[in-house]
């Protein structure tokens, strides 16, 4: 086979990785909209439905208007699923732990993918996305070691299955990568939406207008787009390179509630992240101009 059609153009995986970076930067400022204050008086044990009931709620007003190419295919319904397990399981592990635990044990997601596209699905491996991951490895085990002594067995627990359910929604978003994005990132925000309206109404908690404010901007900001630009990505960037790249998003997560002095990251945080930071740009700068280069 020529190797033209067998490799992907260089420029368009390129332009895959900004993509996913957009989505990656945006999705890091979910610790601010969760931990802004706005929402202390919603109870903390169902704070994070209800959260994900008006993220979603607004994500969807904003992408079914969008949606170009509706298609029906058989992967839409566990796709569906573990995006409504992973939505609500992430803002519980938030409201029930700190948001700096949430995103690290959500950050567990780069090994799941690994274990299913190459145990399972038998994917080959590539040695350059070893090293992201193995960094990364030690960076957020050295965390969670000492971050989840003590803390809210639940909301560990939680953080542990949003890490796994992002994974499996990252390889449902790449088998699905031809479908129209509107479509496939709407459906999966109104199923959400759907599956918490009892519980919402349950509850009774109505939003102020300052709070209604403040969730349209988490669901279009925080939700809606950088999943469009994930989709897009994923296009030209397989799901372990993909997750690799997120790794970004805890790093950057607990520094932009630091710098705004919502949460102070413990010594162990920091050396953590760097570790992470150091493996993306030994992957994405050394390793990436040695291999151009041969």
């Amino acid at each position: 086979m020529n190797s033209r059609t067998s490799s992907p153009d260089p420029g368009s995986k390129t332009a895959g990785r900004l993509w996913i970076l957009a989505a990656v930067l945006m999705w890091s400022s979910c610790g601010l909209f969760v931990k802004c204050g706005l929402f202390d008086d919603w109870p903390a044990a169902t704070r994070g439905p209800i959260l994900a009931f008006w993220r979603a709620a607004f994500a969807a007003a904003i992408l079914l208007p969008m949606i170009r190419r509706p298609r029906w295919h058989r992967l839409l319904v566990p796709m569906t699923g573990v995006f409504a397990v992973m939505s609500v399981t992430y803002l519980a592990a938030m409201s029930l732990t700190t948001a700096a635990n949430a995103i690290w044990l959500q950050g567990t997601a780069p090994w799941w993918v690994f274990i299913i596209s190459v145990v399972l699905l038998r994917k080959p491996v590539v040695r350059r996305d070893l090293v992201p991951l193995c960094f990364g490895a030690v960076g957020v085990g050295m965390i969670l070691f000492f971050e989840v002594q003590g803390e809210n067995v639940a909301g560990v627990l939680l953080g542990l299955i949003s890490g796994v359910t992002f994974g499996c929604v990252i390889m449902f978003l790449r088998r699905l990568h031809r479908e129209d994005s509107a479509w496939l990132i709407g459906l999966n925000h109104s199923v959400v939406a759907l599956a918490l309206v009892p519980l919402v109404l349950y509850l009774g908690i109505r939003p102020t207008a300052l709070q209604l404010l403040v969730l349209a901007g988490f669901g279009a900001f925080q939700m809606a787009i950088p999943y469009v630009f994930m989709v897009r990505g994923l296009r030209t960037v397989g799901p372990q390179e993909a997750v690799a790249i997120g790794l970004l998003e805890p790093v950057l997560n607990p520094l932009w509630l630091f710098l705004l002095g919502l949460e102070t990251p413990r010594w162990w945080t920091v050396a953590g992240a760097a570790l992470i930071f150091a493996g993306l740009v030994l992957r994405y700068v050394v390793l990436e101009r040695v291999w151009s280069r041969r």
